[in-house]
């Protein structure tokens, strides 16, 4: 860690977060950021607590340090540096990440911190550096690049418009984009896709949740994911700890048919996971679910005054993928849900993130109606 704080300029002071007090401080740095931006929905304090502490099972294979930016004794700026060993293993020792990355729109500040998170990683033999990731490929990624006119859903990111030009002044290249897709939940099939169903509808199954052997099906979901996203770019496989904690959360939110399993003649094939867009609930709270907004949040997903969704899961075990049968997979966890969904007030669905060169699948969206309405960029340096 860094033991000394390091002064940029005769205006601004990067620190190391070291303590608790840092820490709610890093917290707390997008409220001062996003002051002034009706788009961004405060997190919950509580969470990103958890999220940031030895809980979280991210620790049992990444290290990393975070740090805050001051203008005198104003937060203005965070970032963070992580090193993944799964990563690691995939790619190469000499790859590390920035992440957490927010900041006023001043080109000293974010210099600064940038500078701080190169030298962590630098320190211990890291060459190639992309981002923003928090922490990982498999949680929050990407800066905004278009769709600042609209909240994030639910465990998507939202950030500044300067951050991608303030990271290209530092040597920043783009790396990859990601794409979210919003639809109708009325939407219909057209009548080629709805022949592929009926085609392949006798060896496919679909199922729901089964809740009373929760901790297989999470299994179960981890495994189809970690082998149909296996060949994607920046691919790290969930841990089981990771997604079993993952599963302990949805477990508090989902009704089982939001969770759709697809058996291709009895065995697990694909999946698709549909959550409640509880950033409707969040913009209100300000960070805190107390000492009402937990009550809030409860009373407004039983009485369905949650209108939108998201779909953050969903995979075609590799073997079917690019064949008639994984079209027709695909095609089917996305549709059973609908009803599900319709019954429950939820009137549009956002589907991300997608890869923008993941054609097969940006194919099946654009034959459902589905239009991508917000990009995100992954960067990258070497140093």
């Amino acid at each position: 860690m860094t033991k000394h704080d390091k002064t940029v300029g005769s205006k601004v002071t990067v620190r190391p977060v070291m303590t608790y007090r840092d820490m709610g401080k890093f917290i707390d740095v997008p409220w001062h950021v996003y002051a002034h931006d009706p788009m961004w929905v405060p997190p919950l304090r509580l969470e990103r607590r958890f999220q940031f502490s030895r809980y979280n099972p991210f620790f049992k294979h990444g290290e990393w340090q975070a740090w805050v930016a001051y203008q005198g004794d104003q937060p203005v700026g965070r970032i963070s540096a992580q090193i993944d060993s799964l990563h690691q293993e995939r790619y190469g020792k000499d790859r590390g990440h920035f992440g957490l990355l927010e900041c006023i729109d001043d080109s000293e500040v974010f210099a600064a911190l940038i500078l701080h998170a190169e030298a962590w990683l630098a320190s211990r033999e890291i060459r190639h550096i992309n981002g923003p990731f928090n922490l990982s490929i498999n949680q929050e990624c990407g800066f905004l690049v278009d769709g600042f006119d609209t909240p994030p859903m639910i465990m998507m990111p939202h950030t500044a418009r300067w951050y991608s030009r303030l990271l290209e002044e530092q040597g920043y290249l783009p790396q990859k984009d990601l794409l979210a897709f919003k639809i109708k939940v009325d939407f219909e099939f057209p009548p080629v896709m709805k022949t592929i169903i009926k085609r392949f509808s006798s060896q496919i199954t679909l199922r729901t949740l089964r809740r009373d052997q929760f901790d297989a099906e999470m299994e179960i979901l981890r495994d189809i994911f970690n082998d149909a996203w296996s060949e994607n770019w920046g691919f790290i496989p969930f841990t089981q700890e990771e997604f079993a904690e993952l599963g302990s959360s949805l477990r508090l939110l989902l009704p089982d048919d939001y969770i759709q399993i697809a058996e291709v003649d009895g065995k697990p094939a694909a999946f698709m996971v549909g959550l409640p867009n509880l950033n409707e609930v969040l913009m209100e709270l300000n960070g805190s679910l107390f000492p009402f907004g937990w009550l809030k949040l409860i009373k407004k997903i039983r009485n369905r005054e949650i209108s939108t969704g998201r779909i953050p899961l969903m995979g075609v075990r590799k073997k079917y993928q690019n064949t008639p049968v994984g079209i027709a997979l695909a095609a089917m966890v996305i549709d059973a849900p609908r009803k599900a969904g319709l019954a429950r007030g939820i009137r549009e669905v956002e589907m991300s993130w997608i890869l923008e060169d993941n054609v097969a699948m940006r194919h099946i969206l654009d034959k459902i109606g589905s239009e991508p309405y917000k990009r995100y960029r992954i960067f990258g340096k070497t140093l």
